[in-house]
């Protein structure tokens, strides 16, 4: 019997069943086929404090725009810092796991993270996005800069605005005295294309919106972490510090988050008007809490950066998961998390299996009230590296409402409880000693499983780690 099908009927079932299968193994990846895959923009902010903005009860600084990424989006109460500082928070961030598994007991600057397990940039990469970084790098050694962990665009580093003598004697003593120990060169003032002075921040946030202009029809990943808010904030110009009604050392830091909210505004109307915003997760938190120095709020903890790290208020930080249409809005969520669940949590939604190698947890199910509970039964500290600053030795576990402490092995441990006592004013170590043994228990098995402290090796490098310039730069014009 002679076929009445065509070779044209033919293509055309041959083309179906692969969009059948295209189809299926969209779904199978948890994205759309006439959708592309979500974006990731990360933001991570320096010494930024629990209490310092609005979602967190902060009343004398406006911060309307990282507001509304938790109206839109998740606002989580116990999301913590395994290992601070600036640098060891960083590390632990990208490689999605305690930094006391490479050897990182401290601040350790210049440790290589490792090589052999892939850090988030180079495992979205993998996953087809395109990646970018904007910003403070402070993560490994000198050549482990952004290009050669897995960013393929990097924000070039413009040129810091030059105090003349004249305008040095026009500041306020204070600013002017630090001014000319820093050789007349600004930290927050830098100079941009058309010659022109701004805030660093305000160029960062421009950076950020021609990142999203230039790549809106390709999936990506944007890494921003400003220098701000870190110190000192003396140079906060006028315009900012008046948007606040923040009083005295504060004022200067006041100005300096108002900055940052201002560019979270400028990512969210990029994000909209390319209609990108339901398909985009926006994680915002920072890399440890308060410096109290400055003026920073841990409110209602106690503690933060420089004095009082052993407190509560040194490793509890803001964090926001903000993404409409796929997490709730306006949704409180206190279950304990830490920085390396970022990456777990990034690696589910874009369908990917998280690396063996990391800590952390997919926080979507949690995010989104299908599993109740905390993500983490238990989180640890062990900041001990025998070259570290003292004020930084840090032992200390984190279980239910409790937190149990101590600076040195040889102290005995102080045992809180969080909820009752929030400013950590009444040791109940005597009272329930049974909670003690149990804590400690489990933080003697966890250091079990850690890999020894580490050397930091000699590098000589002579390419910056992020270049100097204007705009922005890929690995074929730097390396």
């Amino acid at each position: 019997m002679k076929s009445n099908h065509s070779p044209l009927t033919a293509i055309v079932f041959v083309l179906a069943v692969l969009a059948l299968v295209s189809s299926v193994r969209a779904d199978q990846a948890g994205v759309s086929v006439d959708k592309k895959k979500p974006n990731v923009v990360l933001i991570y902010i320096d010494d930024l404090g629990y209490g310092d903005i609005g979602a967190y009860g902060c009343k004398d600084i406006p911060t309307p725009n990282i507001d509304q990424l938790a109206t839109e989006g998740v606002r989580c109460t116990a999301s913590y810092i395994t290992n601070p500082p600036c640098c060891p928070s960083r590390c632990s961030l990208v490689m999605g796991q305690y930094g006391q598994r490479f050897g990182k007991y401290g601040m350790s600057r210049g440790l290589p993270i490792p090589r052999d397990r892939p850090t988030i940039a180079q495992f979205l990469q993998n996953a087809g996005y395109l990646t970018g970084q904007i910003g403070k790098w402070d993560i490994g050694t000198k050549s482990q800069g952004p290009f050669y962990t897995g960013f393929q665009e990097v924000a070039a580093n413009p040129p810091r605005k030059k105090y003349t003598k004249s305008e040095i004697a026009e500041l306020p003593k204070k600013v002017g005295d630090a001014i000319k120990r820093k050789g007349g060169k600004s930290k927050y003032f830098c100079v941009n294309e058309s010659g022109e002075t701004m805030w660093l921040t305000d160029y960062d946030g421009d950076m950020m919106t021609r990142f999203i202009d230039n790549h809106q029809d390709e999936p990506f990943f944007l890494y921003w972490s400003p220098e701000a808010v870190h110190s000192p904030s003396i140079e906060s110009p006028e315009y900012l510090m008046r948007r606040t009604t923040a009083e005295g050392n504060r004022r200067k830091l006041a100005g300096a988050i108002v900055s940052v909210d201002d560019q979270v505004g400028k990512l969210i109307k990029a994000l909209e008007k390319h209609n990108l915003r339901e398909n985009t997760l926006v994680i915002f938190s920072s890399d440890n809490g308060a410096n109290g120095g400055e003026g920073g709020s841990s409110s209602p903890y106690t503690g933060g950066k420089g004095s009082g790290t052993q407190k509560e208020g040194w490793v509890r930080v803001p964090t926001i998961f903000s993404m409409p249409g796929t997490l709730p809005v306006g949704k409180q969520f206190d279950g304990l998390i830490a920085n390396f669940d970022f990456y777990s949590t990034v690696a589910a939604l874009v369908g990917a299996k998280a690396p063996d190698h990391c800590d952390g947890v997919d926080l979507f199910p949690y995010l989104r009230g299908d599993v109740a509970g905390d993500p983490h039964q238990y989180l640890f500290w062990l900041n001990n590296e025998p070259g570290d600053a003292v004020r930084r030795h840090l032992i200390a576990v984190r279980w239910k409402d409790w937190r149990l402490y101590k600076k040195y092995q040889k102290d005995p441990w102080q045992l809180f409880n969080l909820e009752s006592d929030p400013r950590e004013e009444k040791n109940v170590a005597a009272r329930h000693p049974q909670i003690v043994r149990q804590m400690a228990a489990q933080h003697a098995a966890w250091e079990k499983t850690l890999e020894p402290l580490r050397e930091i090796p000699e590098i000589n490098k002579q390419l910056p780690v992020i270049p100097d310039g204007f705009g922005w730069t890929t690995c074929l014009g730097f390396l």
